[in-house]
């Protein structure tokens, strides 16, 4: 049994700043630390932290650095992969031995039971995301490698609409690609993202994608062509992602409620 905890779009800044000039991220991301390790008897043993992108709000080496503090209560083996807010160069200087020491943010490491891929989608500057023919190759080579074990892939922008129209202009550009190479799997396939600050399960290339929650603030699910752009000032926790015999995922709140009371 392998069990995997997935943080989302933490948007860390340097201390005394605030996202948009009203959230205070920190404080957000080390009352769902505090939660997670209040309730570790509870929820078993885990393996490894995901931190699938976004990890800072501007990009800056203080922000990483003050990210890394803020996990480090966790004492997990930490794996990060770059959203559209992060900055390459000073993320990986931030994961130096963790991160490639040059191109893009892709790697692969087995954890457990589970072959853990994850694929570097940023274009820096933009908010979409796109994948390299890189890092297309990396996936296919990836994939091969892992035989028909269990396999978790991790990229920040999601391969599929999320119905939100203004995070859908800024999804993966090129999810055919993607999904070309991943319905060729013949072992299962669990695709885990971020970047849209909800949970939200989605076929993809004949397997389950899950989007994650943020621990800092949620955008709300509307539909309409004309719905309002901005986010909500929720807490939303995180993902755990659990193997035996089969992928089982479990969101985590950033607060507990009241009780057990009997029934």
């Amino acid at each position: 049994m392998t069990a995997i905890l997935q943080i989302s779009d933490t948007h860390i800044v340097p201390p005394g700043a605030r996202v948009s000039g009203r959230l205070d991220t920190a404080d957000a991301l080390e009352r769902l630390v505090s939660r997670i390790n209040s309730i570790r008897d509870q929820i078993g043993p885990v393996d490894a932290l995901l931190i699938s992108g976004d990890l800072s709000d501007d990009g800056s080496a203080e922000s990483y650095e003050r990210f890394r503090t803020l996990i480090a209560p966790l004492g997990l083996p930490t794996y990060v992969i770059a959203g559209n807010h992060d900055a390459r160069e000073p993320m990986r200087a931030a994961f130096a031995g963790v991160l490639p020491d040059a191109g893009p943010l892709n790697w692969t490491h087995r954890i457990g039971d589970i072959h853990l891929i994850g694929l570097d989608t940023l274009v820096e500057g933009q908010g979409q995301g796109k994948l390299s023919d890189e890092s297309l190759s990396f996936f296919e080579t990836a994939l091969s490698a892992a035989g028909n074990a269990p396999v978790l892939l991790a990229l920040h922008h999601p391969p599929f609409s999320c119905g939100i129209g203004f995070m859908d202009d800024i999804r993966l550009t090129n999810r055919d690609d993607l999904r070309d190479i991943a319905a060729a799997y013949p072992g299962t396939l669990r695709s885990v993202c971020g970047h849209i600050h909800s949970m939200i399960v989605s076929d993809f290339a004949g397997h389950v994608c899950i989007s994650a929650p943020s621990p800092c603030s949620t955008f709300a699910y509307d539909r309409r062509p004309d719905g309002p752009v901005g986010f909500m000032t929720e807490e939303d926790g995180c993902l755990l992602h659990r193997w035996d015999a089969g992928f089982q995922t479990v969101r985590i709140g950033p607060v507990a409620g009241s009780g057990p009371y009997s029934f």
